[in-house]
């Protein structure tokens, strides 16, 4: 959205943003007296330097262990590493439940069970990392990733018996928070916040049905995820605004309020469910 060849965009996004009128609180939008007052603007993006981080840990958590194995290295009793990593550190529902290893939450979203499985939740961390953390920034993409990774968790804990790994319930976070996003912004981006939306909700078509059709993925835990950063993802998105008081006008970012807090309160929610939870073992 950024990049130069998008200018008529930005100028769409200019005139929504006036018929909007979500101006900051002092200024107030003016709307142009001819077309040759018009001008270009630009979304406040960031950078995308945790989601960097998060797909080099997914990579090196994988890659360490399977080259140990590789190598012959073996713990006490011929255990391979990579196996012993997912013994002490799957969602396993007696583990967290009669262990109180509740640990298991965390660990979980960072380990996977095949190099298919890794290349898949790290082109979609790619793709739509980036995208989620240069939209929202470092401290709310992390929230995001990290509390809707818990909410696939404890959704896979609540209901589906078996052990899983994997990033895919935060990975699925990242889309609800999308949507949510350009829920939020539709009436600002226009077309691009519609084109974005279908595509975001197509793809969760596709990978929910994979998910019901194909056994030993965990729809459990992509539907819990979703949710969780959809609802995130609505309490943090930024909401655009346009500031008439420089020239060229600017276009600022606004937060709800109390944005925060209760995305902290979504945490300590899914913290005592986990307190209340008996899950199937």
């Amino acid at each position: 959205m950024s990049n130069n060849d998008n200018d008529a965009d930005y100028q769409r996004i200019l005139r929504n943003l006036e018929a909007a009128g979500r101006a900051p609180e002092e200024p107030s939008p003016v709307e142009p007296e001819s077309p040759a007052m018009a001008v270009q603007v630009r979304l406040p993006l960031f950078t995308p330097w945790v989601a960097r981080i998060l797909l080099t840990i997914n990579i090196v958590v994988f890659a360490v262990p399977w080259l140990l194995d590789v190598v012959g290295i073996r713990i006490a009793g011929g255990v391979s590493i990579y196996e012993f990593s997912l013994i002490w550190g799957a969602k396993d529902n007696a583990a967290i439940f009669a262990g109180s290893q509740y640990y298991r939450f965390l660990t979980a979203m960072f380990l996977h069970g095949g190099l298919a499985h890794l290349f898949f939740n790290s082109f979609a961390l790619y793709s739509l990392g980036f995208e989620t953390e240069r939209l929202f920034g470092a401290q709310r993409f992390l929230a995001i990733y990290m509390i809707a990774g818990l909410g696939g968790g404890v959704a896979s804990y609540a209901l589906n018996p078996n052990p899983s790994v994997g990033a895919s319930g935060a990975i699925f976070g990242l889309i609800g928070a999308l949507i949510a996003f350009y829920t939020v912004a539709r009436r600002v981006l226009g077309g691009i916040a519609r084109q974005q939306l279908g595509s975001l909700i197509f793809i969760t078509l596709i990978n929910l049905a994979l998910g019901l059709t194909t056994p030993y993925i965990d729809n459990n835990a992509h539907i819990g995820g979703l949710v969780t950063g959809a609802l995130l993802g609505w309490l943090l998105a930024p909401r655009f605004a346009l500031d008439t008081r420089s020239y060229p006008p600017t276009v600022v970012r606004l937060s709800l309020r109390n944005g925060w807090a209760l995305t902290l309160a979504v945490l300590v929610m899914l913290i005592v469910l986990v307190a209340l939870i008996t899950p199937p073992i």
